[in-house]
């Protein structure tokens, strides 16, 4: 057996151990123990540090806390006392300032009191004058006015003489220039009635004719001559697509009643001019047609009438006319593009459109009524501020007079502007 290990056996249970692992587990134990207790001495130390550290950092929160609110006293303190030394120098300040004021407008005062004393004087004085004046104005006046009554009634009775007879003249010179003027207005009144009936006629068939020519540009509308048979203006319908897309006769008639023989006269022309359409533009409707319609295949309307009615035909023949190019027999056109135009569904349709194109018509004469009525509210307005300064411009002129400058436009014109007699 080696000294590094010595084996006991155990005499009861014959076991052996080497005693050197059993001396090592002693000497581990015994180690371990003195460490643990080491260690536990250690950490009550550290423990006991660490609660004396907190309250070390506990007395010195306190002790800054404390020492933060004597600060902000001291520094309250301070301001306190700054701000009440401001408050009393400011104070001092102002009454000073005041007291300055106070004595400037004592004195002043004491000034105005001298010069109120002064003007009191003065106006007294002035008063006494005026009596003084005035009763020596009144005795002066009283004298002119005697010797200027006794100098009118002599003068009046001339100058109311030599007016009258100038009046006289005057009116006699006027009456004859009126009798002359009332010669001179029959004949022009018998010349004018001689051509007016022909005159009429032409200005309304010229006013159908521009705007027949303005409102279709793409349009032909011939003018029937002066002395032919016929009536006013033949219309050939053209677009940008199609040419020759039909006709539409116009005649127009300016007299106080309307004549049935019209209508028959117009057909016979229309059927001569191989027209489609017939209107004939009347100044006065039958009596018993009072507004636009069909009458034995003959449109009648009113000048008014016009531009809707027109509108609607010219359309209406080149819807025909576009149909009609679609059908292979176009032999017999003209006889149907007849029947359809004189047919009675062709016309319902014609007044539906038109009444279309006349409440639109009524719409806008509405809304120009509405727009006028709108100008003439304004030119009232107007008026109201101009007279009410005009009646201003008379009140400060009236207080002040020849100190405001004059407005040309509100005052009467100059003696040498008025009219001489017999200019009117």
């Amino acid at each position: 057996m080696s000294t590094s290990h010595i084996s006991i056996k155990c005499p009861e249970c014959g076991h052996e151990f080497d005693i050197s692992d059993v001396l090592y587990n002693q000497v581990e134990h015994d180690l371990k123990k003195q460490y643990d207790a080491r260690l536990q001495q250690a950490q009550d130390k550290y423990r006991q540090e660490s609660q004396q550290l907190q309250q070390e950092r506990a007395a010195l929160a306190l002790a800054r806390e404390e020492q933060r609110e004597a600060v902000d006293r001291a520094v309250r303190e301070g301001l306190k006392k700054e701000r009440r030394a401001l408050s009393e120098k400011l104070t001092a300040q102002i009454r000073e300032e005041e007291s300055a004021r106070l004595k400037d407008l004592q004195d002043e005062l004491q000034k105005k009191s001298e010069q109120v004393k002064e003007f009191h004087q003065a106006q007294a004085e002035i008063e006494r004058l005026k009596r003084d004046m005035g009763e020596a104005q009144s005795k002066a006046e009283a004298d002119a006015q005697r010797k200027l009554n006794e100098l009118l009634g002599a003068e009046t009775g001339k100058i109311r003489k030599a007016e009258e007879e100038r009046q006289s003249l005057k009116i006699r010179d006027k009456d004859h220039v009126i009798q002359k003027l009332s010669e001179q207005l029959k004949d022009m009144q018998r010349k004018v009635e001689q051509g007016s009936m022909q005159v009429q006629g032409e200005v309304l068939e010229l006013a159908i004719e521009e705007w027949l020519a303005s409102a279709y540009p793409l349009d032909n509308i011939d003018e029937i001559k002066k002395g032919a048979r016929g009536g006013d203006c033949i219309q050939t319908i053209h677009t940008r697509s199609a040419t020759h897309c039909g006709k539409i006769y116009y005649e127009s008639k300016r007299t106080k009643a309307f004549q049935p023989s019209w209508i028959e006269k117009f057909k016979k022309d229309l059927l001569e001019k191989g027209a489609n359409i017939g209107v004939l533009v009347t100044e006065s409707m039958p009596a018993d047609m009072p507004q636009m319609g069909q009458r034995d295949g003959i449109w009648i309307c009113t000048f008014a009438d016009l531009p809707s009615l027109s509108h609607v035909l010219r359309d209406s023949l080149i819807t025909i006319h576009r149909v009609l190019a679609q059908q292979e027999n176009r032999g017999d056109k003209m006889s149907l593009v007849y029947d359809f135009v004189t047919s009675n569904e062709f016309r319902l349709q014609v007044e539906a459109i038109v009444e279309g194109f006349t409440q639109m018509q009524s719409d806008l004469e509405t809304e120009k009524r509405a727009m006028a009525r709108i100008w003439k509210q304004r030119e009232k307005q107007i008026d109201k501020v101009l007279l009410n300064t005009t009646n201003m411009y008379g009140s400060i002129r009236g207080i002040a007079g020849n100190a405001v400058p004059a407005v040309r436009q509100l005052e009467l014109p100059a003696a040498g502007d008025e009219p001489q007699d017999g200019a009117d």
